[in-house]
């Protein structure tokens, strides 16, 4: 298992360092630079020249690349041209927003996905199961978007049920209860939003693995030993079948991060998914450098956890 681990975090090394790569590549490939729109185009183009030099913005990107990763080693990701603070700090802001988002996602998600594949696989081909899959399929043909747009429009301005922007009310104290509250009431609509189409997959992937392990052998000879039904299904099928959502729950962190870049969009919640969309539209190159790179080592890191968890669930798997 530690060797393993071990093994899998020495090649982690290497897609890290090729991701910044290619992160910081794209982001001096994109037209226009951190001054473009912000100076007067009326400006003599050597003071505009001079500017960028002071800023750095004119050396060649290697050199630029060196300076950023040197910094991210330790621990300074650059300065924000827009906001005019350290990167570290913006981010700081914004990560605890986008980190209380996904948990009440991953929380909603399965707490609908995993009864509904429970269901829809012990009752397949019947009217229910076909109820259930028919929700599948339609969550799958829905884009997150058009789909967050329409639960914003009807539960935050129709209904007035929830809060349509920002994570807290203004004007409340961290820590009071009023406080807490509100943060729970701003994240409801938006965690809800990703987690009715990012269940989707979980349930038939759940469900599959309950058809399919009905007809596994020991399944029959369960049986035929006289088991009753509800004691085949609990101990034998439901048990193998949540081995594989198990290991699935890691990889559910890499679609959460294309689910709030869109949603804290939607919904202006300030958090990582909207400061990366920001900073792409001004050109802020070190924020948006940070904020792909801090999403892409999340991918990772996440397809590591699903190894490791399924490993550890599932005793027919030895990883030495």
């Amino acid at each position: 298992m530690w060797k393993f681990i071990v093994r899998r975090l020495v090649i982690t090394f290497p897609q890290l360092i090729l991701l910044s790569v290619l992160i910081f590549l794209l982001a001096q490939a994109m037209p226009g630079d951190a001054l473009t729109g912000l100076v007067d185009p009326n400006i003599d183009p050597a003071t505009i020249d001079e500017q960028k030099e002071k800023l750095g913005l004119n050396k060649p990107w290697y050199e630029k690349y060196i300076e950023w990763v040197g910094g991210v080693f330790q621990g300074d990701l650059g300065q924000s041209f827009r906001y005019k603070i350290p990167v570290t700090d913006l981010i700081e802001e914004r990560i605890v927003n986008t980190f209380w988002l996904s948990v009440a996602t991953l929380i909603f998600t399965y707490m609908i996905a995993v009864p509904l594949g429970m269901i829809s696989g012990r009752y397949n081909d019947t009217i229910l199961d076909s109820s259930i899959t028919g929700y599948t399929y339609i969550g799958f043909a829905t884009p997150l978007f058009i789909f967050a747009l329409v639960m914003l429009w009807i539960f935050g301005y129709h209904l007035q049920w929830f809060p349509t922007g920002g994570s807290v009310a203004p004007e409340l104290k961290p820590g009071t209860l009023e406080y807490v509250l509100s943060r729970i009431q701003h994240l409801l609509l938006p965690a809800l939003s990703i987690a009715l189409i990012q269940t989707v997959s979980t349930v038939q992937y759940l469900r599959s693995e309950i058809v399919d392990t009905k007809q596994k052998d020991f399944i029959i000879t369960a049986r035929a030993k006289g088991a009753s039904e509800s004691r085949v299904y609990n101990r034998h099928i439901l048990r193998n079948s949540l081995l594989p959502i198990a290991a699935f729950f890691g990889y559910e962190i890499t679609t959460l991060i294309t689910g709030t870049i869109f949603i804290e969009q939607i919904f202006s919640f300030p958090g990582m998914g909207q400061l990366f969309i920001e900073s792409v539209l001004q050109r802020d190159f070190s924020v948006v450098n940070a904020v792909v790179l801090l999403f892409g080592a999340a991918a990772i890191v996440g397809a590591l956890l699903s190894d490791i968890i399924l490993s550890i669930v599932d005793p027919r798997i030895r990883i030495k």
